[in-house]
């Protein structure tokens, strides 16, 4: 068996994973990516690309293919009841970006494959996943399992860890992790656009009695919708799933709750992808082990009601790329307090965001709707309003 030596080894062929690779390989560095998954990317879980993402696609020329079929989110709209209670402008939350970017999960994951091949064809490794890592003083050596069964070697001078929320490398290197589990149970789906034509560049968000339903335009004239579902067997078959051939049963009831909570009424025929997710926090105990660094859900998973989980990877993507190429360049092997402490603080930051997003979109009965909608119509009336939306766009990250 032969040992392929690498720079730099990224385990998980992700957004995160593959961002991470394209940024090393624009550097110059020889880095390898394998991706447990041999099929190509399918599904729309995660949307949303914010500000700080864009303008970190840059680096590696995917800024323009991602907005060339993106849809761009310019406000956000509060409403309940069938009454709107404030809206927000995200004109002022970045200079460069002033929207929120929407694309399809699956889309973006085929740009940042085609910008990886770019810079290092065939560095992308499907089919392969990882079943050991041995680390020395000067080198990672991972094994793992190629397409077709074998062993596979490579020697890497770093590994980065970026495969998910159940990470095989976090395992292998014995960190542990923290967080809890939530109640919430939320079901998302993709259908042709109902909304009026004057709401459909918005983020609409109803806070009513019966709990949210969030909904963002994506492109050619859809919208999801991500609604926070009673915990029983009516939507148990979304748990878990992405499908693109989804329950028509299902994906009925779905439209019949959200034409219930917001009096919009999506074609459940129309119905292209219905997935079903609960909701929980993790934080890994340390974000790496010498030569090996965790990225994304890997190093923190938090919840994906505000879309930011997604983008926090890429920005610790971003920060760690040109740490490595200089500790590549240099036979340094770390460690980068400063990185841990800044992408641990940011992980905490977006957690209590998400939280604070959720605790709003629960049920509080007709009472409590009442103070909730007073609440958001002060907060969203005042001349600071305009900080939430930078909050939302993630201006802080």
């Amino acid at each position: 068996m032969t040992t392929e030596r690498v720079d730099v080894l990224v385990v998980g062929g992700g957004p995160v994973g593959l961002f991470a690779a394209a940024l090393l390989a624009e550097r110059g560095l020889d880095v390898v990516v394998w991706e447990r998954r041999s099929t190509p990317p399918s599904g729309s879980r995660a949307i949303g690309i914010h500000p700080p993402s864009l303008d970190a696609f840059a680096a590696v020329g995917l800024d323009a293919p991602v907005l060339a079929e993106a849809s761009l989110v310019r406000t956000g709209v509060a409403r309940s009841r069938g009454r709107v209670l404030g809206a927000l402008t995200f004109d002022r939350a970045s200079g460069t970006h002033p929207y929120v970017a929407t694309l399809d999960q699956h889309r973006t994951e085929t740009l940042l494959r085609d910008r990886l091949d770019a810079y290092r064809p065939g560095a992308l490794r499907t089919g392969t996943a990882l079943t050991g890592i041995t680390r020395r003083r000067e080198h990672v050596v991972a094994f793992g399992t190629g397409p077709d069964g074998d062993p596979v070697t490579t020697q890497a001078a770093f590994v980065v860890g970026a495969d998910g929320g159940r990470s095989v490398v976090r395992d292998l290197l014995g960190i542990g992790t923290t967080g809890r589990d939530y109640r919430d149970r939320y079901v998302m789906g993709d259908f042709a656009d109902p909304e009026r034509p004057d709401a459909r560049s918005a983020a609409l968000v109803d806070v009513g009695p019966d709990g949210v339903v969030e909904s963002f335009p994506l492109p050619d004239g859809r919208r999801r919708y991500v609604a926070l579902v009673p915990d029983s067997a009516a939507f148990a078959a979304t748990d878990g799933t992405a499908s693109a051939a989804p329950d028509r049963a299902v994906a009925a009831r779905l439209a019949a709750l959200v034409a219930e909570r917001t009096g919009a009424e999506p074609d459940p025929a129309s119905c292209s992808m219905l997935s079903g997710f609960r909701v929980r926090r993790r934080a890994a105990d340390r974000v790496g082990v010498g030569r090996v660094v965790l990225v994304g859900d890997a190093a923190h998973e938090i919840s994906p009601i505000g879309g930011q989980g997604m983008n926090l990877g890429w920005l610790d993507a971003a920060e760690l790329a040109p740490l490595l190429a200089d500790a590549v360049a240099s036979g340094d092997a770390g460690p980068w307090p400063g990185y841990a402490r800044r992408r641990q603080a940011a992980a905490r930051r977006a957690a209590r965001q998400a939280e604070t997003n959720m605790a709003l979109g629960r049920p509080t009965g007709a009472v409590g709707a009442v103070s909730r909608e007073a609440l958001l119509r002060t907060v969203l009336s005042l001349p600071t309003a305009h900080g939430l939306a930078r909050l939302y766009a993630m201006r802080w990250a």
